[in-house]
């Protein structure tokens, strides 16, 4: 017996019907049917043709969205002197050193990206274990840590977002909201997707982009074709 409510058998009754054979239709598609009455988030899930038990083979990255991802992002940064200073000025809702280690000690966690300056990392290392398991260590691969901290932070709060894939081989990420709109997504789609595109670690074999789906928070999944020119 399904688990799903009427408003999600009905949605999966009109895709089945639809025409989403493009990027376009397939995003118009989840924007008209997205059932829930606040601005749900515009999902996109990749499996990946890569073997997540190896380590090598991990899919990380991250991609500027033009129009953003519609959620205010509060970021930290994890810096001193002038670093700190170019922090601040870029528009960091936190910035500190040993003090802010001590606050996410204490617990506080009321932040959705930390950044950090290379030349701290040494000291961010006490909060490792606290931020790690949570995805929220400054990481190179994903541009967090970096001494160009102005650059970052006016990144992430324009709309980076970063990936990783899980330990099934899926990435998961956002890439907008139902209320952007389909030319706005699409927009946002093509920058995400050319990014994962080139994150295939070397020693992955095959097809490295198995299955694409685009869905609303509450909406069913529409399988879009990862090979569509972007």
């Amino acid at each position: 017996m399904s688990n799903h409510g009427k408003k999600y058998l009905s949605i999966k009754e009109k895709l089945a019907q639809a025409d989403v054979n493009t990027w376009s239709k397939a995003i118009d598609f989840v924007v008209k049917n997205a059932p829930a009455k606040f601005d749900e988030s515009v999902d996109l899930d990749i499996i990946l043709g890569i073997d997540a038990a190896k380590g090598e083979q991990t899919v990380r990255g991250s991609a500027l969205l033009p129009h953003g991802t519609g959620k205010k992002v509060r970021v930290v940064v994890f810096a001193k002197d002038d670093y700190a200073d170019e922090a601040k000025k870029a528009g960091a809702d936190i910035v500190g050193l040993e003090d802010l280690i001590a606050k996410v000690e204490s617990g506080w966690m009321d932040f959705e990206v930390a950044v950090a300056t290379p030349d701290v990392m040494g000291i961010v290392g006490k909060v490792a274990k606290i931020l790690g398991p949570r995805g929220l260590l400054p990481n190179k691969k994903v541009g967090t840590v970096t001494f160009d901290v102005a650059s970052i932070v006016s990144d992430l709060k324009k709309g980076r977002v970063s990936f990783r894939n899980d330990k099934t081989g899926i990435v998961h990420v956002p890439f907008g909201k139902v209320s952007f709109g389909v030319e706005k997504l699409l927009v946002n789609l093509r920058a995400l997707m050319q990014v994962v595109r080139t994150s295939k670690p070397p020693t992955s074999k095959g097809k490295f982009i198995k299955k694409v789906t685009i869905s609303s928070t509450m909406g069913a999944g529409v399988v879009i074709n990862s090979e569509e020119i972007a």
